[in-house]
């Protein structure tokens, strides 16, 4: 486990490497305690290199059992070697040569799960982000491109399966049982993206055929008897791969590509080329086991890692500060994806719930950074939400200001311009310069500042003049290490709306550049005037979430209740009854602090009945409409001197008095969407399915709303509508008879699932009050739980920390007692899981000053152990700066 913290990373002194790889050739013979890695480097000076420049490899813990430069073995004396580093001191003349290291590592004592280890009696690797100098000494960076082949060795018996990168060479028998494989990639590639699995595994089998007319076998290898859990996962990589050929033009260029299903992974996914190897969360469904949004989830994640082949294989990275550069440009894509494959706009709307429950508290806390950073101490750390989500929305500002048209070009210009190549930002920015003749200088900000910018908006209508006009001012909040910030170039969707719902049309504008519904702002203060409004419009302001801003408006209640059942914008109505509610749970929980009883204006519950009742919109969009802003949403709305008791009070409070309001309609809605043929998991049929179990959480906040859950958890033919009655029974109803026998019949039901039982530890760590800290602590010695899985580390501590605002932000602060205890013993077998459960603790100085304390001493117990990992320490450092 490394320890040192010191060195810290720096955009500006990124420099080329004094050498490259164009070849890698490894050898595996596999063994849980001593596997014998043979690694056969083509090593070449680049120009202008003095011969003298010795070559330094990184290395993680290795073994070293020996080094030759062109077939001769190195002496001592021309080396050194640690096992973090092997530096030849004395390189060769000539500009190539071939180096060979043996090197021996451990995979079954590795719970670590980087490089190369052994879960469940598989052979797995991870290399991304710096997992592959586990495995051999290695120029370990992403700019270091290398054609890979690669040959395996095991038993028979122990592995008949062995896979890696790229398309099968050859295979035969060994003597004493042992069996061989070869594999070679033929696009070169940075190790991040090495991958090899051995071990005994069913597969379900397919095939597809490119739009060239190529074949393709498709595999997805799953723990044996599970191959039937695969079958929704190989549909959505065909549609996935159908999908990116019409899109954006990409063929597949392998002749097979396979997805692993793991139970031990760190990550989601790893998009390693042409082996996916997945957390088997994201891979294995049916009705049985798997959630509508376990469904849904596997589909864009599936999409994700498939569309990585271009955007992160076949282009990719310079270096670890241009991560956005494939991940988020890949998270656009698989929501474009998603979109199209279910509901636009109830597909956005939950982009965007994502992104201000995750990456607005990192921009506005201590861990903000650039959605490029521009230092860093632990790469594993910035595999973030800027990074992923807003990077994502960058990407989606560029489509937006330049339309599908031009942004297709660009796109085409830069798969075919940086091809094979490892790319920046500036690389991507400027083929969309060159297809739209812009300038996008300010833009690019986007991708070097950190931090959330708020727009703050005044209108006013000059009815004699027929003007109406907008004042916006841009502020962007300080963040840490930037107290000064430069202006950004927001592109703001908008649309006047008239009293009968339709746009408002004008004659001419001024104040600032305006075209296809945006408004470009680019200054500190914009004054937007509209000439030939003869009556007041309603303004509908960031529609479609055009930028990831927040916008501070002067509206009166009534427009925003006009936009709520009027404005023609999907996302933007949303946002308006969102608003709403969220100004309504401020409000009361100001009241409950003063000591008063909460009051909700009556037309609120009733826009919400209303919503529900609304068959134009779509179940789902229904759904989300009425699902109220989470405690962790109103607190990030708050600001400072948050009571997370007193914020679920004022959510519970506002919850009931909109199911009294709408008892009746509710319940006959409520029947009227029982599912009446066999499960499918369609999006229309999911939005149904969703649409139901939000009134029933309403529901359940009346007189009898117990034997409803109950009811409902009996009657559930699917995991959706049973996972969900078992939430309102443990959340709303705990410690009754209800939710007790519910919860026993649950676990016996699904012991020996794994997965399946992972959301019975989320649901139960979710449960909010004072006394959950004590049932999450007893949960850690359940037979089902393991320290050393993330997925259980992260469905019970993850789902307590995060999720639990209550319970985990315990006034007394033995949640935070027992996250220290518990983020300590797992970051002894596994840091980067630590540190980012770690990340729980970034909104700490947003506490009431007692809480707030409390938390601060906790980071600190973690700060003062000696020989904290570095992941860890990392964290902990930032949060506590």
């Amino acid at each position: 486990m490394r320890t040192d913290t010191g060195h810290v990373f720096k955009l500006e002194d990124y420099r080329p490497s004094d050498y490259l790889i164009p070849r890698t050739s490894l050898g595996f013979r596999l063994s849980p305690d001593a596997t014998h890695v043979t690694a056969l480097l083509t090593i070449e000076r680049r120009e202008g290199v003095a011969a003298a420049a010795p070559l330094v490899l990184d290395g993680d813990g290795l073994t070293l059992l020996g080094v030759a430069v062109d077939g001769h073995t190195l002496p001592a004396s021309d080396y050194e070697a640690t096992p973090d580093r092997l530096t030849i001191l004395k390189p060769p003349a000539g500009q190539r040569f071939e180096l060979r290291l043996e090197t021996e590592v451990a995979p079954a004592r590795n719970e670590a799960l980087m490089g190369l280890y052994r879960s469940n009696n598989v052979y797995c690797t991870q290399c991304e982000a710096e997992g592959f100098r586990r495995i051999t000494y290695f120029l370990d960076r992403p700019d270091i491109l290398s054609v890979y082949t690669v040959r395996i060795e095991a038993p028979h018996n122990e592995a008949p399966l062995l896979l890696s990168n790229g398309n099968p060479v050859e295979s035969g028998t060994l003597a004493d049982g042992w069996h061989y494989a070869v594999w070679h990639d033929p696009f070169p590639k940075p190790c991040y993206l090495f991958a090899l699995v051995a071990g005994a595994l069913g597969k379900l089998a397919d095939s597809f055929t490119t739009m060239s007319g190529r074949h393709v076998e498709l595999g997805i290898y799953v723990e044996p008897g599970k191959k039937r859990l695969a079958g929704y996962a190989m549909d959505a990589l065909k549609r996935s791969m159908k999908w990116d050929e019409e899109a954006f033009g990409r063929e597949y260029d392998l002749d097979v590509f396979n997805i692993v299903a793991v139970s031990d992974f760190n990550m989601g996914a790893m998009e390693n080329k042409g082996l996916n190897v997945f957390n088997d969360k994201y891979v294995l469904a049916d009705e049985e086991t798997a959630t509508d949004a376990d469904f849904a989830n596997i589909e864009a994640i599936i999409a994700h890692e498939y569309f990585h082949n271009w955007t992160g294989n076949r282009i990719t990275c310079r270096d670890w500060f241009q991560l956005c550069l494939k991940e988020g440009l890949t998270v656009y894509r698989d929501h474009e994806f998603s979109a199209d494959q279910r509901s636009r706009a109830v597909k956005r709307i939950a982009e965007v719930r994502t992104l201000r429950a995750h990456q607005f508290p990192e921009d506005q806390g201590p861990l903000a950074h650039p959605v490029r950073p521009r230092r860093y101490r632990e790469i594993n750390n910035f595999y973030t939400a800027t990074v992923y989500e807003k990077g994502s929305e960058v990407v989606r500002m560029i489509r937006t200001m330049l339309g599908p048209e031009t942004f297709r070009a660009g796109m085409d210009l830069y798969f075919e311009r940086h091809d094979g190549e490892a790319a920046t930002i500036e690389d991507f920015l400027k083929v969309f310069e060159d297809v739209s003749g812009r300038d996008l200088a300010q833009f690019a900000l986007w991708y070097h500042q950190a931090g959330t910018p708020n727009l703050t908006v005044r209108s006013t209508h000059n009815a004699a003049a027929k003007e109406f006009s907008l004042e916006i001012e841009q502020s962007v909040p300080p963040t840490p290490s930037e107290s000064r910030k430069r202006l950004m170039h927001i592109p703001l969707a908008f649309g006047l709306v008239g009293a009968d719902g339709s746009p408002v049309a004008w004659t001419a504008v001024e104040g600032a550049a305006v075209d296809d519904g945006l408004i470009h702002i680019r200054k500190r203060r914009h004054t937007v005037r509209f000439s030939g409004v003869s009556e007041r419009p309603s303004v509908s302001l960031n529609r479609g979430f055009s930028a990831p801003i927040t916008i501070s408006v002067q509206q009166k209640a009534d427009d925003q209740f006009f936009l709520a059942a009027h404005d023609s914008d999907a996302f933007s109505r949303w946002q308006a009854f969102n608003t709403l509610l969220t100004d309504a749970l401020i409000a009361a929980f100001r009241q409950i602090l003063g000591g008063k009883q909460p009051v909700f204006a009556a037309r609120l519950a009733e826009l919400a009945g209303s919503i529900a009742g609304d068959e134009a919109l779509e179940p789902a969009y229904r759904a989300l409409a009425l699902a109220l802003p989470g405690e962790a949403d109103i607190a990030r709305d708050i600001g400072k001197g948050i009571d997370p008791d007193a914020i679920f009070a004022a959510r519970e409070a506002l919850a009931r008095a909109i199911a009294e309001a709408n008892r009746e309609a509710f319940l006959a809605l409520y029947d009227g969407l029982a599912d009446k043929g066999p499960f499918s998991p369609d999006a229309a049929s999911a939005g149904r399915r969703a649409l139901r179990n939000i009134l029933l959480d309403y529901l359940s906040l009346l007189p009898g709303g117990a034997a409803l859950a109950a009811r409902h958890f009996t009657c559930a033919t699917n995991m959706t509508d049973r996972a969900a009655a078992l939430a309102v029974l443990a959340h709303r109803h705990s410690g009754t008879a209800e939710a007790d026998d519910a919860l026993t019949a649950f676990e016996a039901r699904y012991r020996g699932d794994a997965l399946v039982l992972d959301k019975w530890f989320q649901i139960q760590a979710g449960v909010p009050g004072a006394k959950t800290v004590e049932k999450v602590r007893e949960l850690t010695r359940h037979p089902a739980f393991s320290i050393a899985n993330p997925n259980r580390v992260r469905s019970l501590i993850g789902t307590f920390s995060s999720a639990n605002q209550t319970g985990f932000h315990r006034a007394d602060g033995e949640g935070y007692r027992f996250f220290v205890e518990t983020v300590l013993e797992v970051e002894k077998r596994n840091p980067q899981v630590a540190a980012r459960l770690a990340t729980a603790l970034r909104s700490w100085r947003s506490l009431e000053p007692g809480r707030q304390a409390k938390a601060r001493q906790a980071l600190l117990d973690m700060a003062k152990v000696e020989n904290l990992s570095a992941d860890l320490r990392d964290i902990v450092e930032r949060t506590l700066a």
